[in-house]
């Protein structure tokens, strides 16, 4: 039995690379059904609540941060996960039988409740890392999530369009069942470091937040920078299909191929933030988002788009990668706790992102977004002069 504690032994290559492509394989099923939307509703005519899917997917996935994420304090990890992995591939045999879009709107939101296994994964990572390695164990685990994100897309429109819709389903489910015997195999039976209810789990959240001011501006610089990235990627369809571009939807799937750079990004900026620190590199990536706005607010070109949403993508997955490797090492026995606050935030600044940008969009076109994207990351990169890897500091009480 191994306890939080005596969990720093090392962590394996085998181990690691498992727990990225678990990671990876879980995270895809929030966004498969996106490119699928024109079969289903080819299927189900007439029936606009099929447009909600991916809404009711990303309302699962945010269920899950929020209710399922605390446990992995509470309970043993290994079997939690398993677990979840198969409820992943419950709910997509439940989405591949659906005989009517409410009942694949039920299973899409059970599908990214336990698609949240994810993030069970990555904690353990910074856990069974030594402290001198935790950036890198946490990068390499990361740029599974983002690969399977990339990859997600690209699957599920060339199975759908050569299969069907349940058909990428139906495949879901091996993959769910192949990833929960990996971690079963891999994993190292953690126990949990206390014995607390539920109840008392949930409620500690609001107590980390509030005692812990790296958590509170680590989430507040993510938050502010996902909502940049959420506020880009919210109209970019829009801007395209503009006499300047006049180019379809399929053109905005092409650039987030482009920004799958920041899959190899997320583990160097580990290594970095390990030897350097990560709050340079929560710097970096805050003024690499910000460079990011400027030049795809200045440079209105396919080849200014491009390269803005690289840099924009590094940005963004080097400042997250550097904000984990901070609150991980805040309190070991509440990381699970911990990454609850930290991606709740985060998402819900993405939202933000999301309808601010369509806002800004109706009254200023792309200046305004990017306006928006600018102030943003403006905003991100204060707040990040305000942190500390210090325990127990307190911002601006020096000086």
């Amino acid at each position: 039995m191994v306890t939080h504690e005596t969990a720093h032994s090392g962590l394996g290559r085998t181990r690691l690379y498992a727990m990225a492509v678990a990671s990876g394989i879980a995270v895809a099923n929030i966004y498969y059904n996106q490119p699928l939307l024109g079969l289903i509703e080819a299927e189900f005519p007439g029936e606009t609540v099929v447009g909600l899917l991916p809404t009711a997917t990303q309302l699962g996935y945010a269920l899950g941060l929020l209710l399922l994420l605390p446990l992995g304090d509470i309970v043993r990890r290994r079997r939690l996960i398993v677990g979840q992995f198969l409820a992943i591939a419950i709910a997509a045999t439940a989405a591949a039988l659906a005989p009517s879009p409410f009942l694949l709107i039920a299973a899409s939101v059970l599908l990214g409740a336990s698609a949240t296994v994810a993030q069970q994964i990555v904690p353990i990572a910074a856990m069974l890392s030594t402290p001198d390695k935790r950036g890198a164990a946490i990068g390499t685990v990361m740029a599974g999530v983002l690969t399977g994100i990339l990859l997600s897309r690209t699957v599920s429109g060339f199975v759908g369009a050569h299969a069907g819709w349940r058909e990428m389903f139906w495949a879901s489910v091996p993959l769910a069942l192949a990833a929960s015997f990996l971690m079963f195999r891999t994993l190292p039976d953690l126990r949990p470091a206390l014995r607390l209810p539920y109840r008392e789990a949930l409620a500690s959240l609001a107590t980390l937040w509030r005692h812990e001011p790296a958590l509170r501006l680590a989430s507040m610089v993510q938050a502010a920078l996902f909502a940049s990235f959420t506020a880009f990627w919210t109209v970019l369809a829009l801007y395209l299909a503009t006499p300047r571009f006049n180019l379809g939807a399929d053109a905005a799937g092409l650039f987030g191929i482009v920004g799958a750079i920041g899959v190899f990004a997320a583990p160097v900026a580990g290594r970095v933030a390990d030897r350097r620190g990560a709050l340079s590199v929560v710097w970096f990536g805050a003024a690499l988002t910000l460079a990011a706005w400027v030049v795809l607010g200045a440079w209105a070109s396919i080849a200014g788009l491009v390269v803005g949403v690289i840099v924009l993508d590094i940005g963004i997955q080097v400042a997250l990668i550097a904000n984990q490797h901070i609150i991980y090492a805040l309190e070991p026995a509440a990381r699970s706790r911990i990454n609850t606050v930290f991606m709740t935030s985060m998402f819900l600044g993405g939202a933000a992102g999301s309808a601010l940008s369509f806002a800004a969009w109706s009254y200023g076109s792309w200046p305004g977004v990017s306006a928006l994207g600018l102030a943003l990351a403006v905003l991100a990169l204060a707040a990040s002069c305000l942190l500390d890897e210090r325990p127990g500091w307190r911002p601006c009480a020096e000086g």
